[in-house]
């Protein structure tokens, strides 16, 4: 009876507490500043001159439901409820809303969500990957470990869901919708097209065909392929120049104009 009774005490107040980030029940003292928040997430964005908090670094932590401070830990010393659910002893994190499917990945040395079985770390890029990119993606050396060319938030450790360009390079998957929705479909980084492009290049060579060049420009000029990194030295047109190896118009002319 003692035991079911302590048993049930772990879970008291579960997903009552916490802040707009995470669902737990302690909050947790900054060893960077000595001061306490609810988390990680609100030591940053409060602290006036921008420093951030080391996560592997908290040592102690204060129970929600007693007030105890502590030595971080998943259930509080002294009144006996879990202050997380989810407990991660290296990250010191703590969460209770566990169908986000928590896990540590060592590679990445912090905490994921999706759950482990639907990713994978891939080393070269950085971090972890869902299942689905394992040897479909390009490798960008640690580009994950780098800020949304977007809205410049640093997105290893983002809350935010992150895309996988088609050229490997990343960014917010919200940032990248909306950057199509401005009609911006190149790679803010690297240039190259993020969409399939092929039923508008068609239309680029229609117009292209009903659009005849005034004799004074008829020249040649030498371009660069974003898609396919190859060069070669076609006609101006002021449609666009498309790319005699790949047949895409997202070009730029690297020379000048061979005149006739």
């Amino acid at each position: 009876m003692e035991k079911a009774q302590e048993t049930s005490r772990l879970d008291f107040g579960k997903m009552g507490y916490g802040c707009k980030h995470y669902r737990r029940r302690c909050k947790i003292r900054a060893p960077c500043c000595d001061e306490i928040f609810y988390c990680r997430h609100c030591h940053n964005e409060s602290t006036r001159d921008h420093h951030e908090i080391n996560r592997q670094e908290v040592e102690r932590v204060i129970c929600l439901i007693c007030d105890a401070e502590q030595p971080a830990a998943q259930v509080c010393s002294h009144c006996g409820v879990r202050m997380g659910e989810y407990f991660c002893a290296v990250c010191k994190f703590f969460d209770d809303d566990i169908n986000k499917g928590h896990y540590h990945c060592d590679d990445c040395s912090i905490c994921r969500i999706g759950g482990k079985e639907n990713y994978f770390h891939c080393k070269k890029c950085g971090s972890c990957y869902a299942v689905g990119l394992r040897n479909k993606h390009s490798c960008v050396e640690n580009s994950m470990r780098n800020h949304c060319p977007i809205c410049y938030e640093y997105l290893f450790d983002s809350l935010q869901e992150t895309a996988v360009l088609k050229c490997g390079h990343t960014m917010h998957s919200s940032c990248f919708l909306e950057m199509l929705k401005h009609d911006k479909f190149c790679c803010p980084i690297c240039s190259k097209s993020v969409i399939d492009m092929s039923k508008f290049w068609k239309k680029l060579d229609d117009e292209d065909e009903a659009t005849t060049m005034p004799e004074d420009y008829q020249y040649k000029v030498w371009i660069l392929c974003n898609d396919c990194n190859d060069t070669t030295e076609v006609l101006f047109h002021v449609i666009g120049q498309k790319c005699s190896h790949c047949n895409s118009y997202n070009t730029r002319t690297i020379a000048p104009p061979v005149l006739p």
